[in-house]
C-alpha cells in the first residue's frame, strides 16, 4: 500500500515539524517558524520537489529533491538532499517508499539520475541506499567551499 504523495501547502505545519526534527538530527538548533518559512518558499517558488510519507493521516517522513543539470549528459539530475522518517516510524518501509517517489520523479522528468551524499558514519543510510539500487561512486573527490557570513 502506497503511503507517500507529493507535499502540498496544506502539509506545511506538520512538514515543518518533521523538517525541524531532521535539522536537530544534524545538530542544528530547533526553529520551527524558520523551517516553515523555508519550506513554504520552496513549495511556492517550486525550487524543490517534496514528497511526504503518511501513517493514519499523520506525516511521518519526507524527502526533498533539488534540480541540477549535467552539462555532459545535457539532462536534468535530481539531488536527493533531505530524507527523514520520524524515529517512531523507522524500519517500516517509509524511507524506501520515499526513495521510490524520488526515482519516479527522475523517470517522469526524463532526468539522468538521482544523486545523494551521506556521511561515511551513517550506517543506516549506507545500507538503505544500495538496497534501493544506488551505487557508491567513489572515483571522484567531493570538495566544498563555504562562505562564512
Amino acid at each position: 500500500m502506497k503511503n507517500t504523495r507529493k507535499a502540498t501547502i496544506q502539509d506545511l505545519s506538520q512538514l515543518a515539524e518533521l523538517f525541524d526534527q531532521y535539522r536537530i538530527f544534524y545538530h542544528k538548533e530547533s526553529d520551527i517558524p524558520a523551517a516553515e518559512n523555508f519550506l513554504k518558499e520552496r513549495i511556492e517558488k517550486k525550487d524543490s520537489e517534496i514528497f511526504v510519507a503518511e501513517n493514519e493521516d499523520k506525516l511521518v517522513g519526507f524527502v526533498q529533491l533539488y534540480p541540477l543539470f549535467s552539462s555532459t549528459r545535457m539532462k536534468r539530475y535530481w539531488l536527493l538532499n533531505d530524507l527523514y522518517v520520524n524515529e517512531n516510524y523507522r524500519g517500516k518501509g517509509f524511507s524506501k517508499e520515499l526513495i521510490e517517489e524520488a526515482k519516479e520523479l527522475c523517470r517522469s522528468t526524463n532526468a539522468c539520475g538521482v544523486l545523494l551524499e551521506t556521511g561515511k558514519s551513517n550506517d543506516i543510510g549506507n545500507q538503505l541506499y544500495p538496497s534501493c539500487g544506488f551505487e557508491l561512486y567513489d572515483s571522484v573527490n567531493f570538495y566544498e567551499w563555504t562562505h562564512n557570513s
